[in-house]
C-alpha cells in the first residue's frame, strides 16, 4: 500500500492520497460573512486541491457538509447546485455541526479518485 501525505501541519495533512484514492481534509473559510460567500470560496478550495493533487470535481466520489446551522441549509445548496456538475454528483451528507470557531459557517470534507 502506497501512502502520500501532503502538507502536513503535524497535526494533521490537507491531502491524503492511497492507491489511486485522494482524501482531503475540512475545507473552511472565513473571509466570507454569509453562507453562499463562504460556501463558493470553500468550494474554490476543494477543486484547488483536487486539481493539485491529480484529480477534478468530476471524479469526487464522496463529501460531506458540515453546516453551523441548517437555517442556511438552501442556500448553502443554491451555491452547491450550480457548482456540482450534472451527471457527476458524489455520494453526499450534510450535517448540522458546532464548528472550530465561531465564524465558520460551512465545512466541506470530500474523497475522490486519481483522474
Amino acid at each position: 500500500m502506497n501512502i502520500e501525505r501532503f502538507e502536513g501541519t503535524g497535526r494533521m495533512s490537507r491531502c491524503v492520497k492511497c492507491n489511486g484514492m485522494i482524501y482531503l481534509c475540512g475545507q473552511t473559510d472565513t473571509t466570507a460573512a454569509d453562507i453562499q460567500g463562504q460556501t463558493k470560496n470553500v468550494l474554490a478550495k476543494v477543486e484547488d486541491l483536487l486539481n493539485k493533487y491529480g484529480s477534478d470535481k468530476q471524479h469526487m466520489l464522496a463529501a460531506t457538509i458540515y453546516v453551523k446551522t441548517m437555517d442556511d441549509f438552501a442556500a448553502m445548496n443554491e451555491v452547491w447546485d450550480a457548482w456540482v456538475e450534472n451527471g457527476h454528483e458524489p455520494a453526499r451528507a450534510c450535517v448540522q455541526a458546532e464548528m472550530a470557531r465561531p465564524e465558520i459557517l460551512v465545512e466541506v470534507v470530500v474523497t475522490a479518485c486519481e483522474k
